[in-house]
């Protein structure tokens, strides 16, 4: 879910714009859980640290959405690490500053818990993926999910992805290596087309039969 633009200003009212360069930790695991954060430009990475020290990433985000959700509970820890990975430009509020403006807009106030109820659907969705699909089932789902509506903030066009194997790897929770085999046969099916550094989804119905059981 995304913020709508109109809604932006009640967060530049409450909070203070922040600029990151690409790489740059916006936030690390276990840090104290203060602010929550709009991104008003950029994309920016959600993950986690294993326990042998790999890094897992949960979602990719951009524009219109808002992370840091850990900060509606008192004295919590950051459960995740977030960093930018192109120029990123966003607004950090802290709850006590945005709280007068929830009783100011009921949109505002709706759009912060349909916001919460999302993430919770997210986290159920990934933990489910984890344990009961294979690798096929977990490309297969992360190509038609990027690909159901155009995203130019991500660079998502026309059912093409500009992610590269690693990326995907980590996004899904397999090995680079193993995404590059499913990717390889998915090729070989005529499902996708691969370029450099772009992955056409081409055929749609083939990747969501795959799922079918499901």
């Amino acid at each position: 879910m995304k913020i709508k633009e109109e809604l932006f200003h009640y967060f530049e009212k409450a909070g203070t714009k922040i600029k990151y360069s690409p790489q740059e930790i916006i936030y690390m695991q276990e840090d104290d859980a203060k602010n929550l954060y709009l991104i008003t430009k950029g994309r920016v990475r959600i993950y986690v640290m294993n326990p042998t020290g790999e890094e897992v990433t949960l979602e990719i985000i951009d524009k219109g959405r808002i992370f840091g959700e850990s900060s509606f509970l008192q004295n919590s820890l950051r459960p995740t690490t977030a960093d930018a990975i192109t120029n990123v430009e966003l607004i950090s509020c802290h709850l006590d500053d945005l709280y007068p403006y929830l009783n100011e807009s009921k949109e505002l106030t709706i759009s912060l818990l349909q916001l919460m109820s999302q993430t919770c659907d997210h986290l159920s969705l990934l933990i489910k993926k984890a344990y009961t699909y294979d690798r096929y089932e977990k490309v297969a789902s992360f190509l038609l999910e990027q690909t159901v509506h155009d995203n130019p903030n991500k660079d998502i066009i026309n059912n093409t992805l500009p992610y590269t194997h690693e990326e995907i790897a980590s996004l899904v929770g397999l090995s680079r290596v193993t995404v590059t085999k499913v990717l390889n046969e998915f090729v070989k099916k005529k499902y996708i087309i691969i370029n450099y550094k772009k992955i056409h989804v081409i055929n749609k119905k083939a990747l969501s039969q795959l799922l079918q059981k499901r």
